[in-house]
């Protein structure tokens, strides 16, 4: 049913639920799972020696750090998996390597609860409006 699943992460409780779900399908459909972290220069920018520049270096080693954690995951499970760490808005890369991938599935964390009940994360909803393949909230 799937040959190749994307996943997205930032790290959060919610991004790992859709991390866990696409490993496995991945296990149950043999499939190769990619997944990406995008460090967000939307928010933070992309300059140049500056402190904003070590806040984005900070990030993006917690990046690495939790993809070579989720490797040793999908490694234990026999999951064929490719991860990948990019600069960029969210939403546009998600959207941007899914299609990069020809990617059958990509899975999202929702984001959470708010005071009025669960909503859907800003870049979550970004992807789901903006990418043409099937997208799964987890």
């Amino acid at each position: 049913m799937y040959d190749v699943i994307l996943a997205a992460t930032d790290g959060s409780a919610p991004a790992n639920r859709g991390v866990e779900h696409a490993l496995s399908l991945g296990s149950r459909y043999d499939a190769v799972v990619h997944v990406i972290s995008v460090v967000d220069t939307g928010r933070y920018g992309e300059p140049a020696l500056s402190s904003t520049e070590l806040v984005l270096e900070e990030l993006e080693d917690r990046a690495h750090e939790h993809l070579a954690e989720i490797d040793e995951r999908a490694d234990t499970m026999d999951v064929e998996i490719v991860t990948k760490t990019c600069h960029g808005e969210p939403h546009e890369e998600i959207v941007a390597y899914a299609d990069e991938i020809d990617a059958d599935l990509t899975l999202l964390g929702k984001h959470g609860q708010s005071q009025t009940g669960h909503h859907i994360g800003s870049v979550a909803n970004r992807v789901v409006d903006r990418c043409d393949r099937p997208v799964q909230l987890a």
